[in-house]
């Protein structure tokens, strides 16, 4: 066995505690504040990290048939971005003068830059191409935040040339007898979903005679609306911290996270709300 073999696995080794604590580097000079608001963001991209593993995983017993692990992982999911919802409350501690003691040492990063929630996105569903389709109030496609040739940038990238979330959900329907249209089922994924009446009138069967394939819609439902609670959160955290200043990115910053309220991964699901 080799030396590494050899040695005790301790929770400090396992975690590497040891260099997870050394990769808080506030910019200022002593500026108390600032170490919450770098502890937040960091574990921010662990949960996104978590979230992106878990839905790989959703992707494939969706697409197995595998209705019970594909509700537990739904479950999971939810369960994070409640999480993800709550931490906001603790950086709602720092009041905006706390804030602008060290908002000038974060120059040009903004949360814009975050590649795993671009990631997040684009497994979704969303298929904003770099210099098309980029948000108005942005100006910018979903990766042009990041570095050209970079592996974030790649990252980005290869998610919205793959099957979405939804594809997989419709290749789960599909499965169980519930016919789509053909023009859904043989669509471009690398374009943006756009809601189908088709689509919506197989749901409606599905919700009335599939009670297993139902329970995934509505979980689905669940984790959308999920991701529209932490979206009001955060433009209300925003604006309660620096109101309606430019962001540190160069956005509208409460302008342009404002625009992406209310608008829906899955439209399909919520359309069929009122044919009940």
């Amino acid at each position: 066995m080799g030396e590494k073999d050899q040695k005790a696995i301790t929770y400090i080794s396992y975690l590497k505690v040891d260099e997870l604590l050394e990769l808080q580097q506030p910019e200022s000079d002593g500026e108390h504040d600032e170490m919450l608001f770098i502890i937040i963001h960091q574990t921010y991209e662990l949960w996104f990290k978590q979230m992106l593993h878990e839905i790989a995983e959703l992707q494939r017993t969706l697409e197995a048939g595998q209705s019970h692990r594909s509700l537990a992982i739904l479950g999971r999911v939810r369960t994070i971005m409640k999480t993800c919802v709550g931490q906001l409350d603790i950086l709602e501690t720092m009041t905006p003068l706390q804030f602008n003691t060290f908002r000038g040492r974060l120059q040009s990063s903004s949360g814009f830059q975050s590649a795993q929630f671009r990631e997040f996105e684009a497994v979704l569903g969303r298929r904003d191409q770099a210099g098309a389709g980029a948000d108005k109030h942005s100006g910018m496609g979903m990766a042009e935040h990041l570095i050209a040739g970079s592996p974030a940038r790649a990252r980005v990238e290869a998610a919205m040339q793959r099957r979405s979330l939804w594809d997989s959900t419709l290749i789960y329907l599909e499965s169980r007898g519930h016919k789509m249209p053909a023009d859904v089922m043989n669509r471009d994924v690398t374009v943006g979903y756009t809601d189908h009446e088709g689509v919506q009138e197989v749901l409606l069967d599905v919700h009335r005679n599939d009670a297993e394939a139902a329970m995934i819609c509505e979980a689905l439902v669940d984790l959308d609306e999920g991701l529209q609670e932490w979206r009001y959160r955060h433009v209300k955290m925003v604006e309660r911290t620096i109101g309606h200043k430019m962001g540190s990115g160069g956005s509208s910053g409460v302008g342009y996270l404002s625009s992406t309220l209310f608008r829906p991964v899955f439209a399909d699901l919520w359309a069929i709300r009122s044919r009940f």
